[in-house]
């Protein structure tokens, strides 16, 4: 199984960016995917989580409002829109995987998830 993530970037504050995530070596449209973040000294936290087949979406509260995740199954990727970008979302983000999850215990819990991507970097800062 891989995830590779990518988008990430320099982004000034109040602008955007795109991540993406390709996985591969799993049947994609049977897996629920999160992306998850990770500052410098600081745990990796939830952002946000979406179903398998894309119908229910899940987001910490300081994803709400400004970041978007969706999916598309028939090219085994899933995306996170971030707008409004702030000095505090300078992170690693990753993806991952799992498979047989339906609530929002296992959505945003890290220990849940199967597989995971490499990460990629985004810096917001002017």
């Amino acid at each position: 199984v891989q995830l590779q993530a990518s988008g990430g970037g320099l982004v000034q504050p109040g602008g955007s960016l795109k991540l993406t995530c390709i996985a591969s070596g799993l049947t994609f449209s049977s897996v629920s995917m999160g992306w998850f973040r990770q500052a410098s000294g600081h745990e990796r936290e939830f952002v946000a989580a979406i179903s398998s087949s894309g119908l229910s979406e899940t987001y910490s509260k300081f994803a709400q409002g400004r970041f978007a995740i969706s999916r598309d199954n028939a090219k085994n990727t899933v995306y996170l829109q971030m707008n409004s970008l702030k000095p505090e979302d300078t992170a690693v983000y990753y993806c991952a995987a799992q498979y047989y999850c339906s609530n929002y215990g296992c959505y945003v819990s890290r220990e849940r998830y199967d597989y995971w991507g490499q990460g990629t970097l985004v810096t917001v800062s002017s």
